[in-house]
């Protein structure tokens, strides 16, 4: 009996101490033309060990309740330890009462280049950055959580966002591309600062409204939250005057312009000629899914 309860006891605690990720890592070297390179392999495996193992927060995460996200890099050159290359980062949670995970993040970071060393051990120090592998991939842990936590409770993500404030300021001395202000419209400075703007506290409010208040919905009522879901969106207009073709309205809907289409071609029908308006006019770029929604 006692077998059993200590057994049960340390299978609560691998529960209750989960880390926080549950993270894909690809690599891509195609492009090199040296792809078949052991040291690829070890990066990807080092990697997802990396993140998934590092425990980030001081928070308890269920095992169930690991943030789904993945890394898709994309090697271009290499030259010995010098990579040169890009990522694609994404990140999805779970709907309330269904099977179906919808999209938070979904972002492609160009400005990506890095030296790494076979078997180099990979440690996460906020307050040092050695390795700009090391403080890009904390980056991206630290925003995914935020953007996570976003969706649960109103605010909740700006902890995490400070935290990746910090590698920002860390990294920056360093000289690595996409640390900076002038490293574009479109860079983790860029993306950071934005998140942490009080000119787009709207964001914030859109994030949660639209997973919380409607999609967690859906299951109890599904008019009714593609209703919510549609006044939700229309808070970004309010964003987008003040700030014409600000990033974050486009990394919403790189998120979500799929979702949105899907969402409001099906099911119970609600008056969305008002939101189609407002859909093309803040994200032109994605018209060809706004011309697939049918009502």
């Amino acid at each position: 009996m006692r077998f059993y309860t200590i057994l049960i006891l340390f299978l609560c605690t691998i529960t209750t101490t989960a880390q926080e990720l549950n993270a894909v890592v690809i690599i891509n070297a195609e492009q090199t033309g040296k792809a078949d390179l052991q040291v690829f392999k070890t990066l990807e495996r080092s990697l997802t060990e990396f993140i998934n193992n590092t425990k980030w927060t001081d928070r308890t995460f269920k095992t169930q309740e690991k943030i789904e996200c993945s890394f898709n890099i994309i090697v271009s050159q290499v030259e010995g330890n010098n990579f040169n290359a890009s990522v694609q980062v994404g990140s999805s949670r779970p709907v309330y009462g269904t099977n179906y995970y919808t999209p938070i993040l979904n972002f492609n970071d160009q400005q990506f280049n890095f030296t790494y060393t076979e078997f180099q051990p990979l440690i996460f120090d906020p307050n040092s950055s050695d390795s700009n592998l090391v403080s890009v991939m904390a980056y991206y842990v630290y925003t995914i959580i935020g953007l996570d936590a976003s969706t649960f409770k109103l605010g909740d993500g700006d902890s995490f966002f400070e935290k990746a404030q910090q590698i920002v300021t860390t990294a920056q001395p360093n000289g690595g591309v996409g640390w900076s202000p002038q490293d574009g419209n479109q860079s983790r400075y860029r993306l950071n600062e934005d998140l942490l703007s009080a000119n787009f506290r709207e964001f914030n409010a859109v994030m949660y409204s639209y997973h919380r208040t409607g999609l967690d919905t859906m299951v109890a009522d599904k008019k009714r939250s593609k209703q919510k879901i549609a006044t939700t969106i229309a808070q970004l207009e309010t964003m987008y005057k003040n700030r014409p073709n600000n990033f974050l309205t486009r990394v919403f809907f790189d998120a979500k312009a799929q979702e949105i289409a899907d969402m409001f071609s099906g099911g119970p029908q609600v008056n969305i000629s008002d939101l189609l308006d407002i859909l093309n006019t803040i994200a032109p770029t994605k018209s060809t899914f706004w011309k697939n929604i049918k009502f």
